[in-house]
């Protein structure tokens, strides 16, 4: 068997009954884009015996792999572990909840193939079809517009869970992300962009999934974060 072309990775923790959904999904769209790819289900210390689910599927089909962790890493070490794992040219993740309408799945890569560094989906778009509460609404538009302040980003949505790469060029940029957590994402586009790397950013159709897993810490973590990176960009690194 050729090696795949595109490795999918779903994080997860403790999100048994999402899986059980998010798994049969994958492999219904990942099939209609190409014949070669893995899943890589990243999964990192559940005890709700969602790893006992995977490795059933992984005894009936080989592009199915389970990445465990017996502690928890964090969302962000999970997924820079898998990402190294993992075998395709192009490399893709998205929440396990599936918030983001999967039927983005193939722009998603396809953005890859025309020569983009990394692809992400946004929330925040003038086209973007989102619906979630007003609070966090507003919550995800402030934190954004400070990205773009302290960071010098240029993009709209940094935290929307629907990203993919190009392997080999954003296998370099790992081992400076530092955020083992939900800020990885912001990290990750803002170190990409200040080595000129090219982000294709587009409109999703997006929901708000049950059982949620971002919390008030996890704001005011990300918060910090913000500054955090801010000092290592400007100051200790220069």
């Amino acid at each position: 068997m050729r090696e795949p072309d595109v490795t999918a990775i779903i994080p997860v923790f403790n999100d048994l009954h999402s899986l059980e959904i998010a798994i049969p999904k994958s492999l219904e769209y990942l099939s209609g884009i190409t014949e070669r790819f893995e899943l890589i289900i990243a999964e990192d210390g559940s005890t709700d015996g969602g790893a006992e689910l995977v490795r059933r599927y992984e005894k009936r089909d080989s592009r199915i792999q389970l990445l465990h962790s017996d502690k928890r890493l964090g969302r962000g070490k999970a997924l820079t572990r898998a990402i190294h794992a993992s075998k395709g040219e192009i490399v893709c993740y998205y929440d396990v909840d599936l918030a983001t309408d999967m039927q983005h799945l193939h722009e998603l890569i396809d953005a890859i193939r025309k020569g983009a560094d990394i692809s992400t989906g946004s929330r925040l778009m003038s086209a973007s079809d989102s619906v979630r509460t007003g609070g966090r609404e507003i919550a995800s538009r402030s934190y954004n517009f400070l990205v773009r302040l302290f960071l010098e980003s240029r993009i709209l949505d940094h935290q929307c869970g629907f990203k993919a790469f190009n392997k080999v060029h954003i296998l370099p940029i790992l081992p400076t992300v530092q955020s083992n957590h939900w800020f990885w994402d912001t990290e990750i586009l803002v170190r990409s962009q200040r080595k000129g790397f090219v982000v294709k950013e587009f409109p999703v159709r997006w929901r708000a999934g049950k059982g949620t897993t971002v919390k008030a810490k996890d704001i005011i973590e990300m918060g910090s974060s913000i500054l955090r990176l801010w000092w290592q960009i400007h100051v200790s690194e220069n």
